[in-house]
């Protein structure tokens, strides 16, 4: 255990340098008056009786041990010469106190003091510093813990010597002498082991972390109790990572609940483990979005079945909500506007962004990922997912995480912008979200934060990363084995983790929260789009914008329509009467809002059916076939085969329409009526057209098996 310069104490030098060398500072590293009173009283005495070895010397012995003779004593004094010529004294020193034997295989002030004292160097007393001092004169004899009686016996003989040279003051040796000696061998601290591990593995034998100790024993002993208590729900480890927001150190690191605990691998670093982020990425997704003026807060999305290209996504409870807001679909993680979001904005450009902040799992993944990954399908870990999330307390920089004093340059990279990091912060610190924890106790003196959960695919993973203008804090929960729990989430799970870790380590802060950017500005919107509002807007909310930025569009969810008097009939301009109608104005609803209400008996405005009469084929709009998936190859059993189901979202001015399957018309239906039919083998065309003329085609390819 390497001792630093500043753990070099003036009384621990004063000391060593009384009994070893006390005229350390004065030679130029070997003491010529030394040598001479040493070499006569050899002669005269006949045998070696006095040393003339001075702390240089010694430090040159330990670095090229030999047999104890003249000729090697000749040497030690010549590399003793060139130690003082290269080095300062008191990196000499240094080296001293780090090569010094203490015994059996303690080598060094620092692991003696340690494992003797139970603490460093720089705070050991005189006496303490005398008992060390004189083992390494006999290490066989002196062993602490065993000879304590001798050992206090020696100290005090030089504590006494020392009093004669006027060393120390006599109060001080009068104390040293009256202090008990009650050393024994304690074991080696094993603190932060995971990170101890990881840090060992890029090379190197000594790092000094940033860690609080007092954090990040607070944070073992919380995991470790809860998910004691987890285990009776057949989850059986977490770990955590806390980083400090305004030095971007890590000051907590635990990579499992138990590291010495063998039932479900321990040893394994779950901070650093490969797994699956489940809707944790979706912060980034939308700030993305935000910047590219693609959404606001307040912007109103479809959260209704989707289909692209055979990935039909699905919401975390199954169900779909219809209209709602950019916030709310945040707020409560909802699938489908997120994987509407990542479609509009490009899977390529989250992958870059991520790759940046160094994923190196998607990065090694970025072709093979696509519009899934926003829901989990793909590989992250709790250190990259907490650092980036630490992006959002930082005004959108990512400041890449240090981990020891050997991390000194921080990479930065813009992630979002400011305004977008803003806006994120407010959505995700609003408390009436489902997944804000219902027991008092976690929240009762809780500073505010914002945070994220995650529930990986089949229950393995519950995440929860949470931060505010202090720290972030990322929590995983799970089992390093991979097995699914039925009661995992990262709501139920993970957050009141977090919750207590935030307690723990930012109890009661005051701290004030993020300020809203110069360049975020509120504006008036349609509440029921969430656009710029128009004349027919009544109803009106406040939303955050970003100038120049977000979109200027003004809400356009009402349309003239031309109906008959009864309401029953709409005509285009081409075959509207010369009179007997009138203008109507009707809501836009599209196709697939259509058959949602539907589905869920929910009335909307219907626009009447397009006049049967009239002969002009449409332009856009066509149907959407939502079954089969366009592109999809469908593998039927040969003895039973199964039809295939046929479906389509049209407008609400369609009140027919009319399948073709390879060109050959098959059957008339109205819009979102299911209807099946059994293809042929090999590829297969499937056309839907409305009663406007509006066309759609999609193909299929069609294998029959024996299942």
């Amino acid at each position: 255990m390497k001792t630093e310069l500043n753990e070099i104490s003036p009384l621990l030098r004063k000391t060593i340098l009384a009994k070893e060398d006390k005229y350390y500072y004065y030679h130029p590293g070997v003491n010529p008056v030394a040598v001479i009173r040493a070499t006569f009283k050899n002669i005269f005495r006949m045998k070696r009786t006095s040393g003339a070895s001075t702390i240089t010397m010694q430090v040159a012995r330990a670095l090229e041990p030999r047999n104890r003779n003249i000729g090697s004593k000749m040497i030690e004094m010549f590399r003793a010469f060139q130690l003082e010529w290269k080095y300062s004294k008191d990196e000499i020193l240094q080296m001293y106190l780090n090569l010094v034997p203490y015994g059996g295989n303690l080598e060094g002030v620092k692991a003696a003091s340690l494992l003797y004292f139970s603490k460093n160097p720089d705070h050991l007393s005189l006496a303490e510093i005398t008992a060390l001092s004189i083992i390494p004169n006999r290490p066989s004899s002196l062993v602490m813990g065993k000879t304590n009686d001798l050992i206090v016996k020696e100290r005090n003989r030089w504590l006494k010597k020392f009093a004669a040279d006027k060393v120390f003051t006599e109060k001080e040796i009068e104390d040293a002498l009256a202090e008990p000696l009650t050393a024994t061998r304690n074991t080696v601290p094993h603190f932060a082991k995971h990170l101890s591990n990881k840090l060992y593995n890029k090379g190197g034998y000594y790092y000094k972390t940033h860690l609080d100790l007092n954090a990040q024993l607070k944070t073992e002993k919380i995991v470790e109790d809860y998910i004691r208590a987890q285990r009776l729900r057949s989850i059986n480890n977490g770990a955590i990572m806390v980083i400090d927001n305004k030095t971007h150190n890590v000051i907590a690191y635990v990579g499992s609940a138990n590291f010495n605990d063998t039932t479900d691998g321990g040893q394994v670093n779950g901070a650093a483990a490969i797994r699956q982020p489940g809707s944790t990425l979706k912060p980034l997704l939308y700030a993305m979005c935000m910047d590219e003026g693609l959404l606001t807060p307040k912007m109103v999305m479809n959260d209704v079945a989707v289909n692209y290209n055979g990935y039909a996504p699905e919401n975390y409870d199954q169900k779909y909500n219809g209209y709602v807001t950019a916030e709310y679909a945040l707020e409560h993680s909802l699938n489908i506007p997120a994987v509407k979001s990542l479609r509009i904005l490009g899977k390529d450009k989250l992958v870059q962004k991520l790759s940046a902040c160094d994923f190196k799992q998607i990065q090694k993944d970025r072709n093979k990922l696509g519009l899934s990954m926003i829901l989990g399908g793909c590989g992250t870990t709790l250190e990259e997912l907490t650092a980036l999330f630490s992006a959002f307390a930082n005004n959108g920089d990512y400041i890449s995480p240090s981990y020891s004093d050997k991390d000194t340059v921080h990479k930065k990279i813009n992630v979002v912008s400011p305004e977008a990091a803003f806006m994120i912060n407010d959505i995700l610190s609003k408390v009436n979200r489902p997944d804000f924890p219902l027991n008092w106790q976690s929240t009762e003196r809780m500073p505010k934060i914002a945070w994220k959960t995650g529930t990986s695919y089949g229950r393995r993973d519950a995440w929860s990363i949470g931060y505010n203008k202090n720290y972030t804090v990322g929590v995983w929960v799970g089992n390093f084995s991979g097995v699914g729990v039925p009661d995992l989430s990262g709501a139920n799970t993970a957050t009141p983790l977090l919750f207590k870790i935030f307690n723990t380590i930012d109890y009661d802060s005051d701290e004030e929260w993020f300020t809203q950017p110069k360049d975020c500005d509120t504006r008036l919107v349609c509440s029921e789009t969430g656009m710029l509002p128009a004349d027919h807007c009544e109803n009106l909310v406040m939303d955050y914008f970003i100038p120049l930025i977000s979109s200027t569009a003004k809400c356009n969810n009402i349309q003239e329509v031309l109906v008959s008097a009864d309401e029953k009939i709409s005509y285009c301009k081409n075959c509207a009467p010369q009179a007997g109608y009138k203008k109507k104005m009707y809501k836009v609803t599209e196709p697939e809002m259509q058959a949602w209400f539907e589905e869920h008996k929910i009335a909307y405005q219907k626009i009447p059916p397009h006049n049967p009469d009239c002969e002009t084929i449409f332009k856009g709009n066509a149907p959407t076939i939502t079954s089969p998936s366009n592109g999809s190859e469908y593998l039927i059993n040969k003895k039973s085969k199964d039809p295939l189901q046929l479906t389509c979202k049209a407008g609400t001015d369609v009140s027919k329409v009319y399948w073709y399957i390879n060109n050959k018309f098959y059957k008339a239906s109205v819009p979102g009526e299911k209807q099946f039919f059994i293809p042929d083998e090999g590829p297969v065309k499937i056309s839907c057209t409305d009663d406007k003329g509006r066309n759609r085609d999609i193909k299929i390819t069609v294998r029959y098996v024996n299942l």
